[in-house]
């Protein structure tokens, strides 16, 4: 009997998993091309970087004070997709830079090709060896606290006139790395159990992709230019 209750409740854990599985990368989806019509919405409009902060920062107040909230009830949906369309209104700004560049479209084409290869990459790489990445969890922690760290130093310096060469560069690289440790650990916890929330799963994710994108199309256009 107890082994007929133990084959019966790993069977149950493997559905419950796959149902999340499916039902994050459903939302997704969705809410990556809701963010792109936002994003295009902001490029067409000529949002200012001032209107653009605000729209980062109402994502940012959603992600912490909001979804927490609402993740387990239907509002939580539809506070996914605004905290997606804000980001995706939010980075207009730095693709009007880029576009308006002479290879502009071609750097945005890049960034997406080599951000939606990334993520497929390694999704498929959990996906497919099941392999358990949450020991990654304290390193990222870590690191993403030095980065910002970092970032809030650079600031700084920057307000005193002070610009040290590369350290953007240096600063994208490394969130590129994050995001793809992220990846690789934010999935791995739904496989394993360890996120049965498909909102915050999608959050998660989705957070992982536009922070790849942002960066990857920022080294891209630095690299362009010292062409």
């Amino acid at each position: 009997m107890q082994q007929v209750y133990l084959a019966n409740t790993g069977i149950r854990f493997q559905t419950e998993t796959h149902q999340v599985l499916r039902n994050t990368y459903s939302l997704l989806a969705c809410t990556l091309g809701f963010s792109a019509a936002t994003a295009g919405f902001s490029v067409m409009a000529g949002l200012g970087h001032g209107l653009s902060l605000a729209c980062f920062i109402a994502a940012l107040a959603l992600v912490w004070f909001v979804l927490p909230r609402t993740a387990n009830s239907a509002k939580g949906v539809g506070v996914v997709f605004a905290i997606t369309g804000l980001l995706g209104a939010s980075i207009g700004p730095m693709l009007s830079h880029y576009l308006a560049m002479a290879n502009g479209g071609a750097l945005v084409m890049q960034a997406l090709a080599g951000t939606a290869f990334v993520f497929f990459a390694l999704s498929a790489y959990v996906l497919t060896t099941g392999k358990d990445f949450s020991f990654m969890g304290g390193f990222l922690m870590v690191g993403l606290v030095t980065v910002l760290v970092t970032i809030i130093g650079s600031l700084i310096l920057g307000m005193f006139g002070v610009h040290i060469s590369g350290l953007s560069m240096a600063i994208n690289g490394v969130i590129v790395l994050l995001m793809s440790g992220f990846i690789l650990f934010d999935t791995s916890r739904i496989i394993h159990g360890g996120e049965t929330n498909y909102v915050m799963a999608t959050v998660s994710l989705y957070l992982n992709i536009f922070n790849l994108f942002s960066s990857l199309l920022q080294i891209l256009g630095f690299t362009s230019r010292e062409d």
